[in-house]
């Protein structure tokens, strides 16, 4: 396979080789093209030291040369250590036998990169700004404002991209459980759930979030890498691992054919000889005593074992792996006792084969093509072919005429002969009518093997008798397919000690029963099992002068063992460097046999098309040792100290990691754990040096500001104390004093950067992201400060060192918000550029204004952490109450800034109330922060100042109600007068205050809502007397005649009871039953009032009825007036037309009663307080006119009296029904009584003076008013 090795690589590999071969070779005062550290596969040209120095002298000058001599020598030792670790890594990668690429492990996401995240900033800045076309409601809108403010914009955020551990899917899960909350609290919606509101804002999250890129392009683009981040081919793994190590392509390509990665069958060879120099290591280590420095000197036996055992598990999986990758065959199980027998290299008696253990299997594929030489038949005669492999079944071609014997037929055939015989017939149909069989014509016999040449070729046909055509060929094909464990095959002269006794020709396969059992079987014609077959476990193969006494083959070379000796010898040079190849792979010996230097050369005859492979093979190990790769090719890995070299290898492997597209937090990808674990397994490194090793490398990149995960650390971390406390996590039971001092090393650095981390817990784990990294840190802390592996640290011990990382967080963050509110104000300074501010002192309002801002701030804060932070309590339960403390401490340091801001304040200022209650509402509504201790130095603070605060409103509005009053026009304000609207203004607004600063502590609250409740039954007391007097006042000063209007100023006052009712239900009422008394007082105070009001508006209007009645007096029967005013009129009325007398003043009183009911129906807002006026109102005048008429009982009434008081009492009677007055109030026994009376009077009038001239109180109904 030459698949890595392209036409195009070659190319290069060409124009490689060009320019180094151009390049001057090194000497003394130059140095050869080496690779530098900074730029990894480039060839730097060389220095020389014929520049003269321009300004420093020649000493200076040498120094400087031998300084850059030193650098270019330390950077090729470095380049030649990378090469050497590439072979290593390729080795692995091509063959692989005990690790696979895992597909368990969680996939990592895209990271966000600086330009990245400034991309999408403006991708979201542009939405906020309108300039996209999505539409939005109000609610998402907000949403997205506080998304770009409080994460986009943070300089938290910023950290996490920088530190590498940022991806676009954190920014989506913060996004959607920022957004749960405000969904959650949206109201109900028929029809739409809140489940289909937050799927459609997470769309719209992401459209804006991927702005005008193709979803489709988006998609294939992640699909592609993340299969690679499972799955990475060979040709991925080489490439990646030429990046890390800093190998260029084409000393990959020359590295790659040199070593045959591509041949499986050199690969296992490989791993044999190197399984088997690691357990002659071992051997030397024991019998030298060169152990490592273990923590106890019975260790070393113990390691001893372990070398062998970890030996003998990579030979058990060497063996159950297939002997060939990607073939069909399978591997043939030895029996089990076979099995055992190669771990013990030297029982081989033990492991004899069987020749039913080598049995092979071949396909053959036979094609016919055409038949040459056929003129006896006639042309249209028919014809046909038959073939068979002997033995097996027999296969015929289609019939064609023998003018053109053309088939192209292919047959398949399956045998187990290494030497089949392939019969290949032709017939003709027999044309006579008695003939039983077709005519055979020739047939031709051939003994392919898997070497014969695979095109097509013309073969002599065998003719029949009676045939005429004496020439006749046959085209054909056949081909013979290798099986996946016949490793070599073809004729070589043999003899031996016990097996091939006579120096002959014969036909050898080399076989591989399994990956540590091979053996040369010789076949005869036609035989499935071998004749003799010698087992090559032991022996050692190498190239042999020409044997005298031995005629026949030319190339010679022996397999030799302790005890026997078999030679070979082949007819050309070319399969005797196969044969050799072969075997040498085989027999898994650490000799490699070398060509003699006098057949290196390509032998001039040539072979077949497959023995090709050993000059090509030996052209790129020449082409290597050219380049100097051969060294690296050839080395011994025994030799070296894998060790350090993994190392190096992780570490390298680790910085690629972290500088890939991914969001790794220090996780290896796949391939890259396939890799790391094939090479520990196969180079014996062992797993504590690879963790300590790993954790070294992650904690440095930690410390540098890298994130890692801490999960990751955790594992690494346990597997480490498990050994070194013995454990045996790997089944490894020796512990080095290295190991143990590097672990408690390792143990104090971690300790440190956990207590750091969960120090800085904003900022290493900001916005709760890594998910899960917090809880992970806080339980590996845990672990790190376990004594040993099995004794759980006390609890206490751990809150204790929890709670110091708590408290020194809480004066850090304070610290970056302080500077962070800082920065905010002068930048919000230099965006006003008003110079005044330059140099000018911070006054009391400025310096409240950023204690304000800063308790924002701080709210948020400490909301963040309780909404991002507190997955701590899934590892401990006690988490939240150190948070509590945390949440506490930092507090107390804003209570220093905020103490010194409400100092400096004037006195009876109440500017800094609004940072109560900012304070406050959130301090109140958090169950463990409400009433804490900085909660009570709040209380403590502003509790004077509300008492203060109280005082002197209370005072405030006392003498407002006074002024007021005094200067009250009575005009009407909304719902009552100038006066009273403000006061009840006032009261609400003082009341609402309080209120809202939410007083936690439940006696201080209830005493203020008690005085407040009080000083408002005080106030509206105080205004209830003050509007009684008033409008006493004001009926005093008004008209006592039918000319009285009610003024404007009346309703006013009656709209001010009405307005003080329902204000003292709202501020003076209490929730507890006890309390209800101030409510009650008022209430009672303004009913009497309201009565009182009424009655003397009633009685206002009982004089002017009076006033009336006192005019109808004066014609009373008998008085002088009225027999003088009777006689006047009726003088008059002989010669003019005289008005009635007396109607006017009906009309008057008719007009003024209208008038008041329509004024007070229209102005009063009280229905109930008209209605009762109304009520009491009728009944004082009834009873009014029902005394005047019972005081003239015995008097007959004027007919002027008659007819005023007729149509006062119609009037009367029928407007106040109109306005509502009940029935039973109308028709009252005194309205009974006056009506009687009237009626009587009016049939009287109509006998005495005949008639009322259409005055009557029969028709009162009917009359127009």
């Amino acid at each position: 396979m030459l698949d890595p090795s392209s036409s195009e690589e070659e190319d290069e590999v060409v124009e490689e080789e060009r320019k180094v071969a151009q390049a001057p070779k090194a000497g003394a005062a130059r140095v050869s093209p080496s690779r530098t550290s900074e730029s990894p596969g480039g060839l730097q040209p060389s220095r020389t030291s014929n520049v003269r120095p321009t300004s420093p002298g020649p000493s200076a000058a040498l120094e400087k040369e031998k300084d850059d001599l030193e650098k270019m020598q330390r950077e090729e030792e470095e380049r030649k250590k990378r090469l050497q670790l590439y072979v290593f890594v390729m080795r692995c990668i091509a063959y692989p036998f005990n690790a696979k690429q895992p597909t368990d492990m969680a996939r990592r996401q895209q990271k966000i990169s600086k330009q990245q995240l400034q991309v999408v900033k403006d991708r979201f800045q542009a939405f906020l700004n309108g300039d996209t076309q999505i539409v939005a409601d109000e609610a998402f809108i907000n949403a997205v404002q506080s998304y770009y403010e409080v994460f986009l914009k943070s300089d938290r955020v910023s950290r996490m991209v920088q530190s590498g551990g940022c991806s676009a899917n954190d920014s989506r899960e913060v996004f959607k459980k920022h957004i749960e909350k405000r969904v959650r609290s949206l109201p109900e919606i028929d029809g739409l759930s809140k489940e289909t509101v937050l799927s459609s804002w997470m769309a719209k999250f992401d459209t804006i979030y991927r702005g005008e890129e193709d979803p489709r392009k988006h998609q294939q683009r992640m699909t592609a890498s993340a299969a690679s981040e499972l799955i990475l081919s060979k040709d991925q793994l080489y490439e990646m691992f030429q990046q890390i190590l800093g190998i260029k392509k084409f000393e990959h390509q020359l590295l790659y054919n040199a070593c045959q990665l591509d041949n499986p069958d050199e690969q296992a060879a490989q791993i044999r000889r190197e399984l088997d120099g690691r357990l002659q290591m071992a051997d030397q280590i024991a019998k030298a005593g060169k152990f490592p420095k273990f923590v106890s000197k019975d260790m070393e036996a113990m390691y001893i074992e372990e070398l062998k055992s970890s030996v003998n598990l990579l030979m058990a999986n060497l063996e159950s792996m297939p002997v060939s990758k990607g073939g069909e065959f399978k591997l043939q199980k030895l029996k089990r006792g076979h099995n055992t027998s190669i771990i013990d290299m030297g029982q081989e008696d033990e492991n004899q084969l069987s020749k039913s253990d080598v049995v092979l299997s071949f396909t053959l594929e036979v094609v016919i093509m055409e038949v040459q030489g056929l003129k006896s038949l006639a042309p249209n005669r028919i014809v046909y072919c038959t073939m068979e492999v002997e033995g097996g079944q027999k296969l015929q071609t289609d019939q064609a005429e023998a003018s053109k014997p053309t088939w192209g037929t292919q047959g398949d055939f399956t045998t187990t002969h290494p030497l089949p015989a392939v019969k290949v017939k032709l017939f003709t149909e027999s044309t006579g009518v008695l003939a039983l069989e077709d005519k055979e014509l020739g047939r031709v016999v051939l003994h392919p093997t898997p070497n014969s040449p695979k095109q097509p070729e013309l073969h002599k046909m065998t003719v029949s008798k009676g045939c005429p055509d004496s020439d006749l060929r046959i085209k054909l094909a056949v081909r013979m397919d290798k099986p996946q464990n016949m490793k070599h095959c073809g004729y070589l002269w043999a003899i031996g000690k016990n097996v091939w006794k006579r120096w002959k020709k014969r036909f050898f396969v080399l076989v591989q029963v399994s990956q540590y059992t091979f053996a040369m079987c010789s076949y005869r014609e036609k035989k499935a099992e071998p004749v003799e077959l010698l087992q090559l476990d032991g022996y050692t193969v190498d190239y042999t002068d020409p044997q005298p006494g031995l005629d026949g083959g030319r190339a010679f070379f022996n397999a030799v063992k302790e005890g026997d000796t078999v030679i070979f010898a082949s007819d050309d040079e070319q399969d005797r460097i196969l044969w050799v190849q072969a075997m040498y792979r085989a027999t898994g010996q650490s000799h490699k046999p070398v060509p003699p230097t006098q057949v290196q050369k390509l032998n001039a005859k040539g072979g077949a098309a497959p023995q090709l492979d050993a000059p090509i093979s030996q052209f790129y190990a020449d082409r290597a040792q050219k380049h100097g790769m051969d060294e690296f090719i050839s080395a011994n890995p025994c030799n070296f100290d894998h060790a350090s070299l993994f190392e190096i290898l992780q570490r390298l492997t680790l910085d690629h990691r972290l500088n890939d597209s991914y969001s790794c937090l220090g996780w290896f990808s796949p391939g890259q754990v396939f890799v790391l674990d094939e090479y520990c397994a196969r180079n014996g490194v062992r797993g504590c040096h690879r963790h300590l090793c790993y954790l070294s490398d992650l904690l440095e990149r930690a410390e540098n500001g890298a994130m890692i995960d801490p999960t990751l650390l955790h594992y690494s971390f346990a597997f480490c104390a498990s050994h070194v406390h013995g454990n045996r996590p790997d089944g490894i039971g020796t512990v080095t004093v290295e190991e143990r001092e590097r672990f408690e090393e390792i143990k104090e650095r971690l300790r440190v950067l956990l207590e750091n981390q969960i120090t800085h817990f904003r900022y290493c784990f900001p916005f709760g992201r890594p998910e899960g990294a917090l809880k992970a840190t806080l339980s590996l802390l845990e672990r790190v400060l376990m004594k040993d592996i099995v004794t759980p640290v006390p609890q206490e011990e751990v809150k204790a060192v929890i709670r110091k990382c708590l408290e020194q967080a809480a004066l850090i963050n304070y610290q970056r918000l302080s500077e962070y509110a800082k920065v905010e104000v002068e930048k919000s300074q230099k965006d006003q550029k008003d110079p005044e501010n330059v140099g000018r002192l911070v006054t009391p309002a400025k310096k409240l204004e950023d204690t304000l801002r800063l308790a924002e701030l701080v709210i948020e804060v400490l909301q963040q952490n309780e909404e991002h932070h507190a997955e701590g309590k899934e590892a401990f339960a006690w988490w939240s109450d150190l948070m509590v403390e945390h949440a506490e401490t930092f507090l107390s340091l804003y209570a220093v800034d905020m103490d010194a801001a409400l100092e400096v304040q004037p006195p009876d200022s109440w500017d800094s109330f609004p940072l109560f209650q900012l304070l406050n509402d959130y301090l109140r509504l958090d169950y463990n922060l409400c009433n804490g201790k900085f909660h009570k130095h709040l209380q403590d603070l502003y509790a004077p100042l509300v008492v203060r605060y109280v005082d002197l409103m209370e005072s405030s509005i006392a003498q407002s109600i006074h002024r007021g009053f005094e200067r009250e026009s009575w005009e009407p304000v909304n719902n009552g007068s100038g006066t009273s609207e403000d006061l009840f203004w006032k009261l609400d607004a003082l009341q609402t205050f309080i209120r809202d600063l939410h007083w936690p502590e439940e006696e201080f609250g209830k005493h203020l809502e008690t005085r407040l409740k009080l000083m408002s039954s005080d106030m509206i007391e105080s205004c209830v007397k003050r509007t009684r007097v008033a409008f006493e006042v004001k009926l005093q000063k008004s008209s006592r005649t039918t000319d009285f209007r009610v003024p404007q100023s009346i309703c006013t006052m009656f709209n001010v009871m009405v307005d003080a009712k329902a204000q003292s239900a709202k501020l003076c009422a209490m929730e507890l039953g006890q309390e209800r008394q101030y409510h009650s007082q008022i209430d009672n105070l303004i009913e009497e009032t309201v009565k009182e009001m009424i009655t003397l508006l009633v009685a206002k209007f009982v004089v002017i009825l009076e006033s009336v009645l006192a005019k109808l007096s004066r014609y009373d029967e008998g008085t002088l007036f009225s027999s003088f005013l009777s006689f006047t009129v009726k003088a008059a009325s002989k010669y003019v037309d005289v008005p009635k007398p007396g109607m006017d003043v009906a009309d008057a009183y008719v007009t003024f009663v209208r008038h008041s009911q329509d004024v007070l129906r229209d102005k009063v807002n009280e229905e109930m307080y008209i209605e009762r006026l109304f009520d009491q109102w009728y009944t004082s005048t009834m009873n009014l006119l029902g005394t005047w008429l019972t005081d003239r009982m015995d008097l007959q009434l004027h007919l002027y009296q008659l007819k005023i008081l007729i149509r006062i009492v119609k009037k009367k009677y029928r407007d106040f029904r109109l306005q509502g007055v009940l029935d039973s109030t109308l028709n009252s026994k005194m309205y009974e009584t006056v009506k009687n009376r009237l009626m009587l009077e009016e049939a009287t009038a109509s006998v005495r003076d005949g008639g009322m001239l259409g005055i009557s109180m029969k028709d009162s109904d009917e009359e127009d008013n």
